[in-house]
């Protein structure tokens, strides 16, 4: 995993000193280079939005489909598929750039911090500074410390006071992974199990770097609200 994720941190790790000589905010910089990921990512995030508002449109479609082959479950798959067909809906077409994703969010996982003993990029330019200027340039404005170490490591460290504001991106991540499947459409059951693992979610964020935190909580953010504004345009154009 490690060598098939390392070209992908280079290229993070290059992007990440570009943006920092513009702003000379390491946690900006993140900011800056998710934004351009998502920018990057565009044309894939925007058929999967519409996929997804596609999905929505066909729901009450869908449902009747279900009341009416309700105890025939090989005749619904059957009708299910042909209706999806007939209407040109992918129910698929959202998991690509989520697939997409993972890479980029390990490989930033990679860089920022250290997994079986591997120091990431990001840590080894560090270790290359002087003390004082490694320890700015670790910070993320006023708002964290330092990109390179997780909730955890802070909470174990310093104590509660001092990992509060890495706490509250912990409960941004979880959010990040529950707030996407709730505005998607779906059974209740499978909202539920989004619920349960946003949940599960806050563990792995307790132990992730800030900076990966950072990223994926930006993304989210991005996500949402291109999501909104995407489906009230495709909303707009289908009632005119």
């Amino acid at each position: 995993m490690s060598s098939v994720l390392a070209p992908i941190e280079n290229i993070l790790f290059e992007a990440l000193q570009f943006f920092y000589g513009w702003v000379s905010d390491y946690g900006v910089a993140i900011v800056i280079l998710t934004i351009a990921i998502r920018i990057a990512l565009f044309p894939l995030t925007q058929k999967q939005t519409k996929s997804m508002y596609e999905m929505q449109r066909i729901q009450p479609k869908i449902k009747e489909l279900q009341n009416k082959y309700k105890n025939d479950k090989q005749k619904l798959q059957e009708e299910t598929l042909k209706f999806y067909q007939e209407n040109k809906v992918n129910p698929f077409g959202g998991c690509l750039p989520l697939l997409l994703q993972m890479p980029i969010f390990f490989a930033l996982f990679r860089m920022l911090g250290s997994t079986g003993g591997d120091t990431g990029a990001f840590i080894q330019y560090l270790e290359g500074l002087p003390p004082a200027a490694a320890e700015a340039a670790k910070r993320f404005w006023i708002i964290l410390p330092d990109l390179t170490q997780s909730p955890s490591q802070v909470f174990s460290a310093d104590g509660l006071l001092s990992a509060l504001p890495y706490i509250i991106f912990v409960a941004l991540f979880g959010l990040s992974i529950v707030v996407p499947q709730l505005l998607q459409p779906g059974e209740k059951q499978q909202k539920t199990i989004g619920i349960y693992m946003g949940v599960l979610m806050l563990w792995f964020g307790w132990i992730t770097p800030a900076g990966v935190l950072v990223y994926w909580v930006t993304q989210s953010l991005l996500q949402v609200a291109q999501q909104q504004l995407t489906i009230r345009y495709y909303k707009h154009q289908t009632t005119e």
